[in-house]
């Protein structure tokens, strides 16, 4: 459009141009021609259109007559006299009668009489006398389907526009053509700009959707942003009709795709239908794959000359309905998802089959055993052919090979369709093997949109379900197969429950499981129920979960020992793993590295990548390096391992939030929820909820913290623990920062009866800060500074500023004044990466060295004050400009000019002083809090607060706090209100 402007603001000069815009249908080209000719009569042009036919008999210079007739209706074509002697020439394309001639005389000769030649002059000087003072701009759209003599026409024009008061604008389609040809030439020579239209990107598709559905671009589900980029690569034609069909609908099952819009669906056949029967045979074959298909398999099952296909290719290519994929010529694929839906839906039953039969044959013929991935392509043929017991064998064939591949998320996909496709006539043991196989894949990935409905579930697991609605369709029946096993699918479905944040689902199917169990259960039935057993006792609120949680999985682990069998062992492992490293990160680590251990021995990609992921974690907490976690997350999400991709993802949003990376955690945090609560992991999506409100917290934004904590409220009882991290990592950090050190006490109190109620699996200050608050309290002393240091968690280098300066407290207690100083350098060495809560610390032990003479307390504060005066945090920066005050050290004038005062209280008189007392008036805090805060006395205070009220003219300090909310935004310093 800007290229359009400039062009009609040259040609209302005199100078004109050309402008050709090509691309696939649907691209936008002629939504752009309509956008041109809106700004066009925006500015008083004379704007015409024409379009060539493509429909009917071919008429001659269609889109020139078109455009002419479209001058006339409007009363603006010039007399044939105005154009001399190409008036007559004017005459004969319009189809009237010529000069001198009248009713009864011969009529005049039809718009072939003249040459090209000539009718191109005549546009030209048409051009002209239309354009006049105002200038013009003519529209020719659908040039590939122009005649010869138009494009003549046109090409004459495009050498001659440029003295003329006009713009040309041109629409072709990108495919192969006569005009696409002259498009080129007319580049090559600069007689015009060609503009190639390309599909949106995915943000595009995005503000499209929210421009489709008139809301804000935030308001759109992203789930259904991902069907619509999926479905139509971007081309907006087809975004914006998937957009109103998935919008108005029914969500779609998981393992289908949604109907084809009938408007895409017919301009797709239609397409099709261009190039042939065998265009049509073709496409339809290759539709049978999928969006991508291999070449070779469709020339062996249509057996037509290789030549006459590979001209039906090259149309089929041209047309824009199929791509190469990739850098060979052995595969392609369909432009966008929904074309090969599109020509699937447009056949018959038994067309469809047909076709199904000839390609799985080839398929077969080509790649004997179908190693690969061409076993999910056989199975996808045998579906579209009807043969549902050889699809579901061959689907959960493809699906083991992608478990054993680390594709999990692809896994599940398969074994859905192959569940799916059992049918009644199927064994018992064949339909438990796949739903057990099944469930492994949902709980890994996170997929419970594959989880089976009520009505296409096999009824294997016995009248166990407890009338569960979610799992009606998996409990019923007449017990077709062992108690026992039953027992282990019950094992499986409390672990998803677990995951979606259910605890009392988790234990209701585990009660069912070890009722089912028996007295003397097989091994393998054995470790499942009691790994299941320690998931379901680490969802549900209560005092002994962990060590109950630890039971379970160490009896899992002896029995998966004395057994043989590696994938239980491990999981048990990761279990132990997880569950001591609350209380020491050394045995933490060596559970995971043995289960790393026996994964790789056993080729057990899913367990090698959670050791991978628990060991990076644990790593990254001793040394605070992340890089690891960050990389290790990126491979569980392209192995499809979600749950376990948000625990990486809620470990690099703490750190970075340590680190003062505030946007980056921001963008994790937001990215992960939102994910989290698409697929219904109750418990990642409260971590990270918990995750946003410690992150306002750090940056003393205590209102903000309150709505993320109340965002998080819903999904306490979903996630054990997280009500102590929630005080001891956000509130109480946050009181610390205001410098409300008795709320910060009381909270990380709360905290700790938190965790006495209700053990917390993460760290919340218990080894690390409590204990340095503690210690400067008198609270604490010797044995809590060695209990809490002599755990791995209080060893962790985030913890170690806290215990290691804690340490240097009592030194300095016990005049050991060199020790204390040797061991706060070596605890703010370890702060390094932490820039908050390196001064944090240094505020808080600065008296405290001060008075004790260790260290360098004045040196640290004024590194303190300058950091938290930078970061807006004013409450922490006047306690150390008071407390450096005390010292008898000189202080930086932090007192800022008028110009940081609002200009609306600058003119009531209001000075800094008062604007600061203003700014916390607003916030409806008491004269003696605001005393604290900004180290004056509540009488200084009262004297501010009746000059504010003088000045401003309000009654009370109430109607005075209620005006100035708009003037004074809360929570910021004067200097950045």
């Amino acid at each position: 459009m800007g290229r359009v402007a400039a062009l009609l603001a040259a040609a209302r000069s005199g100078r004109g141009g050309a402008l050709v815009v090509t691309g696939e249908p649907g691209v936008g080209k002629t939504r752009l021609a309509a956008e041109a000719l809106a700004a066009a009569a925006g500015a008083d042009m004379i704007t015409v259109r024409g379009r060539a036919a493509t429909v009917g008999s071919p008429v001659p210079y269609r889109p020139l007559v078109e455009a002419l007739l479209l001058l006339a209706r409007a009363g603006l074509l010039p007399d044939p006299d105005e154009l001399g002697g190409y008036g007559p020439v004017l005459a004969g394309l319009l189809g009237a009668p010529r000069d001198g001639t009248g009713p009864g005389k011969a009529p005049a000769a039809g718009p072939g009489a003249a040459s090209p030649i000539v009718v191109a002059e005549t546009m030209l000087r048409l051009l002209a006398v239309v354009g006049g003072q105002r200038g013009c701009l003519l529209v020719l759209d659908d040039l590939h389907d122009a005649d010869a003599g138009t494009l003549a026409v046109v090409e004459y024009l495009l050498d001659h526009i440029g003295h003329q008061p006009a713009v040309l604008l041109l629409i072709a389609g990108r495919e192969p053509c006569a005009a696409a040809d002259l498009a080129a030439r007319a580049r090559r020579r600069g007689a015009a700009e060609v503009l190639d239209l390309r599909p949106l990107s995915r943000a595009d598709v995005h503000l499209l959707v929210a421009s489709e559905l008139g809301i804000a671009p935030a308001d759109v589900c992203p789930r259904l942003v991902e069907r619509t980029a999926a479905g139509s690569a971007g081309v907006p034609f087809v975004v914006k009709e998937l957009v109103h069909d998935l919008a108005g609908g029914p969500a779609p099952d998981a393992t289908c795709t949604p109907p084809v819009p009938s408007t895409v669906a017919g301009d797709v056949r239609r397409r099709a239908e261009k190039l042939g029967p065998l265009g049509v045979e073709f496409l339809s074959t290759a539709a049978l794959f999928g969006q991508r298909f291999p070449l070779p398999v469709l020339e062996h099952a249509i057996g037509r000359d290789h030549a006459e296909l590979s001209a039906t290719l090259r149309a089929a290519v041209a047309s824009c309905l199929i791509t190469p994929d990739g850098a060979g010529t052995q595969w392609y694929a369909f432009r966008y998802q929904v074309a090969a839906e599109a020509l699937l839906d447009g056949l018959g039953p038994g067309e469809r089959a047909g076709y199904a039969r000839r390609a799985a044959l080839a398929l077969t013929a080509l790649h004997p055993g179908l190693p690969g991935a061409w076993c999910a392509h056989a199975a996808r043929l045998h579906e579209h052919a009807g043969d549902t017991r050889e699809a579901a064998r061959l689907y959960g064939e493809a699906a083991g090979r992608a478990m054993r591949e680390g594709s999990v998320e692809r896994a599940a996909v398969l074994l859905a369709r192959a569940h799916r496709h059992l049918g009644p006539g199927a064994a018992p043991e064949v339909r438990a093997t796949v739903l057990e196989q099944l469930l492994d894949a949902v709980a890994c990935s996170a997929r419970f949109d594959l989880l089976p409905a009520p009505a296409s579930a096999p009824d294997i697991l016995g009248g166990d379900g407890g009338g569960d609605p979610d799992t009606a369709g998996v409990t019923g029946g007449e017990h077709p197969v062992p108690a026992q096993r039953r027992a282990a699918l019950h094992a499986r479905l409390s672990d998803i429950a677990a995951l979606r944040g259910r605890p009392a689902e988790a234990l209701r199917h585990l009660d069912t499981a070890r009722r089912l169990l028996g007295s003397r259960p097989t091994d393998d039935h054995a470790t499942l129920v009691d790994i299941a057993g320690a998931r379901a006792e680490l969802s549900r609120p209560a005092p002994d979960r962990l060590h109950t949680a630890a039971r379970s999985a160490h009896r899992a682990l002896d029995t998966a020992r004395r057994a043989g069998l590696p994938d239980r062992a491990c999981t048990a492992l990761l279990l132990l793993g997880q569950l001591a490293r609350e209380q020491d990160e050394l045995p933490a680590t060596a559970h995971f590295v043995q289960a790393r251990a026996i994964a790789l021995a056993h080729r057990l990609p899913v367990h090698r990548m959670s050791a991978e992921v628990h060991l990076a974690v644990a790593t990254a907490s001793r040394d605070g390096r992340p890089d690891r976690v960050e990389q290790t997350r990126q491979e569980a999400l392209q192995m499809g391992l979600r749950p376990l991709a948000h625990e990486a993802g809620f470990a690099l949003a703490l750190e970075r939030i340590r680190r003062c990376e505030f946007t980056a955690a921001r963008d994790r945090i937001r990215e992960g929820a939102a994910d989290a609560e698409r697929r219904g992991l109750a418990g990642a999506l409260a971590a990270l909820r918990l995750a946003d409100a410690v992150r306002c917290a750090h940056q003393g934004r205590r209102a903000e913290m309150e709505e993320a904590l109340e965002r998080l409220a819903p999904l306490v009882d979903a996630a054990p623990g997280v009500r102590a991290m929630s005080c001891g990592l956000a509130r109480a950090f946050c009181s610390l920062l205001e410098e409300r050190h008795d709320a910060a006490g009381q909270e990380f109190a709360q905290a700790l009866a938190y965790d006495a109620e209700n053990p917390a699996t993460g760290e919340f200050g218990k080894h690390g800060v409590i204990l340095l608050l503690g210690v400067l309290a008198g609270r604490m002393g010797r044995r809590h500074y060695a209990e809490s240091a002599g755990t791995g968690v209080g060893g962790t280098r985030w913890n170690h500023q806290f215990t290691g300066l804690a340490h240097a407290v009592l030194l300095g207690r016990e005049g050991r004044s060199d020790g204390a100083t040797a061991a706060a350098g070596k605890a703010l060495e370890a702060a390094a990466p932490y820039p908050m809560a390196r001064r944090l610390c240094q505020r808080l032990v600065a008296q405290a060295a001060y008075e004790d003479g260790w260290g360098a307390p004045v040196e640290w504060l004024r590194e303190a004050e300058e950091y938290f005066h930078g970061a807006g945090l004013r409450a922490v920066a006047g306690a150390s400009r008071a407390l450096l005050r005390g010292m008898g050290a000189s202080v930086r004038q932090r007192r800022t000019g008028t110009e940081q005062v609002p200009p609306e209280l600058r003119r009531c008189g209001i000075t800094v002083r008062e604007f600061e007392v203003a700014r916390l008036v607003a916030e409806r805090i008491g004269n003696k809090d605001i005393a604290g805060r900004l180290h004056i006395s509540p009488r200084t205070v009262e004297k501010h607060v009746s000059s504010l009220l003088q000045k401003t003219g309000h009654p009370n300090r109430r109607a005075f706090a209620s005006a100035a909310r708009g003037l004074v935004p809360q929570g910021l310093p004067a200097g950045q209100a």
